[in-house]
């Protein structure tokens, strides 16, 4: 092992390094190497990434001072790095590289690679410059009243809006490195003192067990991190927004920060809290409790609206008042088909028209979805196959199913809906019953880093009950705040 370092080692003779460094970036034609005289007659080198690194600030802040330099004094003449990194180069963030796969992967990094004649080792200068999207609002968590800052696709960025609102030593920010080709960074941030040690421990573990060759967005890492990996439910919280993360590490969460992607994890998350609005917080507490059960009735009413219009028109019609039942028995007077397949006909179409107006560009998908939804709508009733009643029920379970702040939880309650349909075919209202059951055992028994998924209400916990189904008043909660660790 020793000798395959030292075979590895940059050993100070230029014309040998050069060679080894050409081998190593073979036909890699945006990797720049740039030679240059030092101290009068010593030759130099320097490479980097075409495009990554900052072209501008090369030519003034090295290859001017570089150039220009003289001999160094005799007590540095035998360390010319560390003359370089002490006397010469006014770069803040500056490393001494000694072996070649570190200096290649920080020009990979966008660092720029000094190399001298007769000077082992090489210096590596953080001068990154990489386009990157400017911070505006997240566009799948708008809010009326809040910051109208998001993340970005840069790491540096997200790590510092973050900062930008919790500025306390107490935060802290660990950097990790996944995916054996894409080489991927993540930084997890936690408050000390409030975020308990082992969940921390928790995630740090689960994220360098990950084994891939790339990682090119957080899912991948919710994916492998999950406890449960078969639940359609979603166990970590993404999100966009800066203040949302802010927010739940003052709680005691943890946060994963990913880089070259705006979505950024929360974990330990539970299922009302992805029924939660960053905006919750900043309107008055009365409307917001309001706001809240609205949206639990109709993230409810997403589920099992389509279900129960099935079980009540094919098995349970008694349970209807006569002019209702006589209202939807005449407009299905001409639908050849049961309710169930035109349900599901509407729910299928619904379904591809909402994706199909995300996939399409944004001024024409508007267009699509809203105009293509009424038109099929009402092209089907009067062809006679679907009911002028099922359109109603089908529109108002579309616009309940765009309620969810979450959009995974969202994803989740919309296809659950399908397999709930296929019951309440079946076995009417007594499946829906078992149905809803069955998912409230499973979501009683799901866990996220250890933590109760359905927390508050399994097991139950009155206090943190009471904020999940009202907006405690500020003035409230600053005297009954307890932290997750008491």
């Amino acid at each position: 092992m020793q000798k395959q370092n030292d075979e590895t080692m940059i050993s100070g003779n230029l014309h040998q390094d050069e060679t080894r460094f050409r081998a190593i970036f073979d036909r890699c034609d945006d990797i720049v190497f740039r030679s240059f005289l030092i101290f009068g007659n010593n030759e130099g080198l320097l490479v980097f990434m075409d495009g990554m690194a900052d072209e501008k600030r090369i030519d003034t802040e090295l290859l001017q001072p570089l150039m220009s330099c003289s001999q160094p004094e005799e007590e540095w003449i035998d360390d010319a790095l560390s003359y370089l990194n002490y006397k010469v180069l006014p770069s803040e963030k500056i490393e001494i590289q000694t072996h070649e796969d570190q200096a290649a992967e920080a020009v990979l990094d966008g660092d720029v690679l000094i190399l001298v004649d007769g000077a082992p080792g090489a210096l590596s200068i953080g001068m990154t410059s990489l386009k990157t999207r400017s911070v505006e609002e997240p566009a799948t968590e708008p809010v009326i009243r809040g910051p109208r800052d998001g993340f970005t696709e840069s790491l540096q960025i997200n790590v510092t809006l973050i900062r930008r609102r919790l500025r306390t030593p107490k935060l802290k920010s660990e950097s990790l490195q996944v995916g054996a080709l894409s080489r991927t960074k993540i930084v997890v941030m936690y408050v000390e003192g409030i975020a308990q040690q082992k969940i921390i421990d928790e995630v740090m573990a689960r994220i360098q067990k990950i084994r891939l060759d790339m990682v090119l967005e957080s899912g991948y890492i919710e994916e492998l991190i999950m406890d449960n990996r078969f639940s359609i439910f979603p166990q970590l919280l993404t999100t966009e927004r800066p203040d949302r993360v802010t927010a739940s590490l003052a709680e005691g969460r943890v946060a994963i920060i990913v880089d070259n992607t705006p979505f950024s994890l929360i974990a330990p998350a539970t299922f009302f809290e992805m029924l939660q609005s960053a905006e919750d917080y900043n309107q008055h507490y009365i409307v917001a409790s309001a706001t809240r059960w609205l949206r639990l009735w109709l993230s409810f009413s997403a589920l099992v609206f389509p279900s129960l219009y099935i079980a009540i028109t094919t098995m349970h019609q008694e349970m209807l008042p006569e002019s209702l039942l006589l209202s939807i028995a005449s407009s299905r007077e001409a639908v050849p088909f049961p309710a169930i397949v035109e349900a599901f006909l509407m729910e299928l179409a619904f379904e591809g028209l909402r994706e199909a107006g995300i996939r399409l560009p944004r001024p024409v998908g508007q267009a699509v979805s809203i105009v293509g939804a009424l038109v099929i709508g009402q092209a089907a009733v009067q062809a006679g196959l679907v009911s002028a009643s099922l359109v109603i029920v089908v529109s108002f379970t579309g616009i309940a199913s765009f309620i969810f702040p979450s959009y995974s939880l969202g994803l989740s309650i919309r296809y659950l809906r399908f397999p709930l349909m296929i019951i309440a075919g079946t076995l009417g209202l007594y499946g829906i019953l078992i149905a809803l059951l069955a998912v409230l055992v499973h979501l009683s028994k799901l866990r996220t880093f250890g933590e109760p998924y359905f927390t508050p209400a399994s097991p139950i916990n009155l206090r943190g009950l009471k904020d999940a189904l009202l907006r405690v008043p500020w003035w409230k909660r600053a005297k009954t705040r307890q932290t997750p660790t008491e």
